[in-house]
């Protein structure tokens, strides 16, 4: 490896000099400062970002931690941060929680240890005290696809509940009076939100709460719609649902898969709606209706935020951004007639 000794030598300057070309290059006149990248160009000189990042006591990474790294929508919303921190010469680094809280909470300990300038994390609990750690530590936290419930805190999300109430609406409107919420587990807000919307459009529409079946799940994972498939196939006919909302895209397949294995028709036995509109809902085998979220601007805004917090701490005012969901309706639930 070259020192910067070794650059100050050839280029005729003060270790200091370099590292000023390095840092504060608008400091050093032009001349000397074509010098000196002139001799980093020849010797193959490679910064030691570790060591300025000790020097600054922070490094120039975040930290991106999110529920499921094999759910598109989070690989689309770390594309938006991406999208947002790569003409900033930011690094991000990408965690998984894979829902387990120990695992979230080893991966912040270890974001910690790394110095990062802030973490953007969908967080299974938003009252981590974790999460308090960091801010006391100087370590910025957004919250990602969840509502901060502290004005001292940014946040991006989507207006969940209104996201629950298009698609039972649609179902309603498509006649249906059995349907059945796939999915969990519980602890998840999102998932609780969705469901109370469905719950808010069947009151809206003046019905009973018999209209809606609860089917609870492990994860948001395809095997686990498969397994709730199963689950309603198990039914009584006579009560079986005539659709099924599901929290979100994966469950939906799995639960158009385990339909189409048992020969059911979707939509003309089982009507289906599921929520995030990923690339794969509209290339299912039955086109998928689902609730769109504005993936790539999720993550764009909440990097955002974070960087104005970082550049501008003494003007910066913290922000709870909430966009709308959109319903995009396809063939896994048009027909005319319900069951």
């Amino acid at each position: 490896m070259v020192s910067i000794r070794e650059v100050a030598n050839h280029a005729g300057v003060s270790v200091g000099t370099v590292s000023n070309v390095l840092n504060r290059p608008e400091i050093v006149a032009p001349a000397t400062r074509s010098r000196v990248l002139e001799s980093i160009a020849a010797l193959g000189f490679v910064p030691n970002e570790s060591a300025r990042q000790l020097r600054r006591g922070r490094s120039r990474a975040l930290g991106l931690v999110v529920l499921d790294v094999a759910n598109p929508f989070f690989t689309d919303v770390a594309r938006g941060v991406d999208d947002a921190t790569g003409g900033a010469g930011m690094a991000v680094i990408f965690c998984n929680s894979d829902g387990d809280p120990a695992r979230e909470a080893a991966y912040l300990d270890l974001l910690e240890e790394q110095r990062v300038q802030g973490v953007l994390i969908t967080p299974i609990d938003d009252a981590n005290e974790r999460l308090l750690r960091l801010r006391e530590r100087g370590i910025l936290v957004v919250l990602l696809d969840r509502v901060a419930r502290r004005p001292d805190l940014c946040s991006v999300s989507v207006d969940d509940r209104l996201g629950g109430e298009l698609a039972i609406r649609h179902l309603l409107e498509a006649g249906h009076r059995r349907i059945a919420f796939v999915g969990g587990p519980w602890r998840l807000q999102q998932v609780r939100d969705r469901f109370h919307g469905a719950q808010q459009a069947v009151r809206e529409a003046g019905l009973g709460d018999d209209v809606l079946r609860q089917v609870e799940t492990p994860s948001t994972t395809v095997p686990a719609g498969r397994d709730a498939a199963d689950r309603i196939l198990g039914l009584p006919r006579a009560t079986r649902p005539t659709a099924a909302f599901c929290a979100n895209d994966l469950l939906a397949l799995g639960v158009l898969q385990g339909l189409t294995r048992q020969r059911v028709r979707v939509p003309g036995d089982i009507a289906l709606v599921g929520y995030d509109d990923i690339d794969f809902a509209a290339a299912a085998a039955v086109p998928l209706s689902s609730v769109r979220q504005p993936r790539q601007r999720l993550g764009r805004a909440a990097a955002e935020l974070l960087m104005d917090e970082a550049n501008h701490p003494d003007s910066h005012q913290h922000r709870q951004v909430v966009f709308e969901p959109e319903l995009v309706v396809r063939e896994s639930s048009q027909h005319d007639t319900a069951a």
